[in-house]
């Protein structure tokens, strides 16, 4: 008798067990995203374009590797059918992976506590960026307390923050998606001379 109670047990968890399987994978069904919008911000390689940032940020000068907009701002190149950048976009993403996304989120998509950056870069210009990037940002309401420190004194930033501005303006566009830069242009003598001076190397 004994053994029948186990063998019938054993039965039930089994079928329940399959259950709870089919029940769980048909709800997995259901979770997934309903459109390709929501489902693109998980792929590593989706861009979502914003012409108006996109013809705002269009290079029309190139010193020395140095790509710049109508305004004189600086701004990415993105060739090779969107597989290669300027060396600045590269070091771009390098920096803000090194300073910013522990708040700002991986790719610049933000967090619960800091904006994203892809998104706030359609509407900032180059000064507004490098005077918030030096001297800070507090956003203060009653439920809510946002507070970006000045990295005035932080060489790992300054000394980046126009690659910083090129890489965020290039993600704000949607011209790079949310990737690591594999091809690359070769980093300009300028750059080189530039870095050196502002580490004191």
């Amino acid at each position: 008798m004994r053994y029948t109670n186990k063998s019938a047990l054993r039965m039930a968890v089994a079928v329940l067990a399959l259950g709870t399987i089919s029940s769980v994978a048909v709800r997995a069904e259901d979770a997934k995203p309903a459109n390709a919008e929501l489902a693109n911000k998980l792929d590593p390689n989706a861009k979502e374009l914003d012409d108006k940032v996109l013809a705002a940020a269009a290079a029309v000068t190139d010193d020395g590797g140095k790509y710049k907009d109508k305004a004189g701002d600086p701004t990415f190149h993105i060739t090779s059918d969107g597989k290669k950048v300027d060396w600045f976009t590269y070091s771009g993403y390098r920096s803000y992976h090194a300073e910013c996304h522990v708040c700002h989120g991986p790719d610049a998509m933000g967090s619960s506590y800091a904006p994203a950056l892809k998104d706030s870069l359609k509407h900032l210009s180059y000064s507004e960026f490098m005077g918030i990037l030096a001297g800070g940002k507090q956003d203060v309401s009653s439920s809510d307390q946002k507070v970006m420190p000045a990295f005035a004194d932080n060489k790992n930033v300054m000394c980046y923050a126009d690659d910083l501005y090129v890489y965020l303006r290039a993600r704000a566009s949607g011209a790079w998606g949310r990737a690591r830069p594999g091809e690359k242009e070769e980093k300009p003598d300028s750059a080189k001379a530039t870095e050196k001076d502002c580490l004191g190397g």
